[in-house]
């Protein structure tokens, strides 16, 4: 038998300086969210000047609660809760089409009373540690049947997330899994198979069923020609940075929140940037980088294939996630509503940033001991 709680010498084995970003992370977010939603809640929906960020702020809590938590939890009992965790999260997602709330046009969330929440959030690092499971397990020998069995499970919750619909967090996925197929060994032919049934099944979708994928193609349009497809929230976007220059416009002062819907969840970098300058930017993608950093150090010091391969999918999907957010509101990739983790608002979106943060402490700080 182990212990659940690992409390003797937490601190000493933690990484401080990866625990130290998540807090600067958790800060920064906290502070944006005040500026970002403010105008939002006083002016378009007639709510209390700090009704969001007061609900931001509860989030940011308890997803920093839960990394604490999380990080202080005995390995052994995270890896074998693995499964059933996922299970469980899977079973929610299933849910949806079925009982989920639609939010223009989409069914993304499911509504419990007070709280609603997006299962996919909750579901992703829980994914890529299943896989990295299966990647490092003994009981079968074949590499490549094992990236077969790997490549099914993301496919059947790529499934449920494109019938939301939701391209987004499924590109998400597909990048990480590469990530962690690349990481494990992989031959490339068997790679290339995936890639080009994947793109294959893409248009078989769009030819099948124009009218529920169409959005794809709006997206592709849009991101190709935003005046021609009257979709203007990249082009604002990059307007908004391009104002805010090096020092930013002031707290407070920046138009995009006013001009652009969900700016404080899928623009957050860019009405950041806008009011506070491209040097605040910078620094937020530099933790971000920062952390990736310290995990690929810690990486190539373990021997432990598990932790090694199940850091660097959770550091990819962090990574991942920051830049395709970063991407689409610099307008170097089409809409995809992706927030970013930590900072933009959205209680499903900090909740999972706390799960992946708190792992993330607990599975560096065991690499000494590997």
């Amino acid at each position: 038998m182990y212990k659940i709680f690992k409390i003797e010498n937490y601190w000493r084995n933690i990484d401080k300086q990866i625990l130290v970003c998540f807090l600067l992370l958790f800060a920064l977010g906290i502070f944006f969210s005040f500026s970002s939603t403010s105008f939002l809640a006083d002016e378009r929906l007639n709510k209390g000047y700090y009704f969001f960020f007061q609900k931001h702020l509860l989030y940011a809590f308890v997803s920093f609660l839960i990394m604490i938590l999380i990080s202080t939890i005995n390995p052994n009992f995270i890896n074998k809760s693995l499964l059933p965790i996922f299970i469980f999260f899977l079973f929610l997602l299933i849910l949806v089409p079925f009982i989920g709330a639609e939010v223009k046009g989409a069914k993304r969330w499911l509504n419990f009373y007070f709280f609603r929440f997006q299962p996919v959030e909750f579901l992703k690092p829980f994914l890529i540690l299943v896989i990295a499971q299966i990647i490092c397990s003994n009981k079968i020998k074949n590499i490549n049947l094992v990236h077969f069995i790997s490549f099914l499970i993301l496919s059947s919750v790529a499934a449920l997330l494109i019938a939301q619909p939701d391209l987004g967090q499924t590109v998400l996925l597909f990048t990480t899994w590469i990530s962690l197929v690349f990481i494990s060994g992989f031959n490339i032919l068997f790679l290339s198979l995936i890639l080009v049934f994947v793109v294959c099944l893409f248009f078989i979708m769009l030819l099948v069923a124009p009218e529920k994928f169409s959005y794809i193609l709006r997206r592709l349009t849009s991101f190709m020609d935003p005046e021609k497809s009257g979709n203007f929230q990249s082009q604002k976007a990059i307007e908004a940075i391009k104002q805010g220059g090096l020092k930013g416009q002031g707290m407070g002062e920046g138009i995009l929140k006013e001009s652009v819907p969900e700016a404080h969840t899928d623009y957050i970098i860019a009405v950041v940037t806008e009011e506070f300058g491209s040097i605040v930017s910078i620094l937020i993608i530099t933790i971000f980088l920062f952390i990736a950093f310290r995990i690929v150090k810690k990486v190539i010091s373990i021997s432990n294939d598990f932790y090694k391969i199940s850091l660097c999918g959770l550091v990819s999907l962090l990574i991942f996630q920051t830049f395709i957010h970063i991407g689409v509101n610099a307008n170097l990739l089409p809409t995809t509503g992706m927030t970013l983790p930590f900072l933009s608002y959205g209680g499903s979106s900090l909740l999972s940033s706390g799960i992946i943060a708190g792992i993330i402490l607990n599975y560096t700080s065991q690499t000494e001991k590997n």
